[in-house]
């Protein structure tokens, strides 16, 4: 089986990070598949969302150490740059949104990526580990970019340099996450939220992406301009015309994310 599972419905992709018995922890394998996965889902115009999960008990557990301390394996001069961030690249600047449904433990490299999604939920029995300084690593994969953006500089500054495990409730709590889902069928549940993105208008979505990413570096009068300028671009879609159609002709839209 690949470590990398691909699912296509429903407009819908499933990405499954598939070796369980090593808690989806990533060698140069998987990083390579990852990428390779991700780039199928841009140029694929069925696809509407992206939903990414583990399989197993868990998300992911980050960098398969095993493979760091053999002689043969990558280092840490090119892990980053050619495993991991190009990975969160790819997320960030996904043609639709991305959505990850935390099934269990996410810890390192695995958690951060969890992060750079756009939504992100959790199972009940799910948490977060920044692991890094556990081994004398820093946060990476984006980590010290998106954390402290999330819950703010003092609780991401502890998580990162005491490497507590963070529950899925605080985890919801702090504004780590979206929120639990609850119950049994958590990745149904994970899925119908992706469906439901699947069916909005795409590039609405996006440029609301490209706002919010922007407001953390612009000033109030700046933010408003780039609003004025991102709404004329969303006005000139083909999904605004058919929401405002169906808005007077009392229906529900029918979005193809053009």
């Amino acid at each position: 089986m690949s470590s990398v599972i691909l699912e296509i419905k429903e407009n819908v992709a499933l990405i499954t990070l598939n070796r369980p018995e090593k808690l989806n922890s990533f060698n140069r394998e998987m990083a390579l598949a990852m990428q390779k996965v991700l780039d199928d889902c841009y140029t694929d115009k069925s696809i509407r969302c992206v939903l990414i999960t583990g399989a197993g008990k868990g998300f992911s557990a980050g960098q398969d150490l095993a493979e760091v301390v053999d002689s043969e394996g990558p280092g840490m001069d090119t892990i980053l740059s050619q495993h991991y961030n190009p990975i969160i690249r790819r997320i960030r600047n996904m043609n639709k949104p991305v959505v990850a449904a935390i099934n269990g433990v996410a810890a390192g490299a695995g958690a951060n990526i969890a992060l750079s999604c756009d939504i992100v939920v959790a199972a009940e029995t799910a948490s977060f580990i920044q692991a890094f300084s556990k081994i004398g690593l820093i946060p990476d994969s984006g980590g010290t970019f998106f954390l402290p953006r999330l819950i703010g500089w003092q609780k991401a500054s502890a998580l990162m340099m005491l490497g507590e495990k963070v529950s899925s409730q605080q985890a919801e709590e702090m504004g780590m996450i979206y929120k639990i889902l609850q119950g049994d069928n958590f990745l149904d549940q994970a899925f119908a939220i992706a469906k439901q993105l699947a069916e909005m208008p795409t590039q609405g979505l996006l440029l609301t992406r490209q706002a919010l990413e922007a407001s953390f570096k612009n000033t109030l009068e700046e933010q408003l301009q780039e609003e004025d300028r991102l709404q004329q671009q969303a006005g000139n879609t083909a999904d605004y015309r058919e929401g405002v159609k169906a808005f007077v002709e009392k229906r529900k839209p029918i979005f193809k994310g053009e």
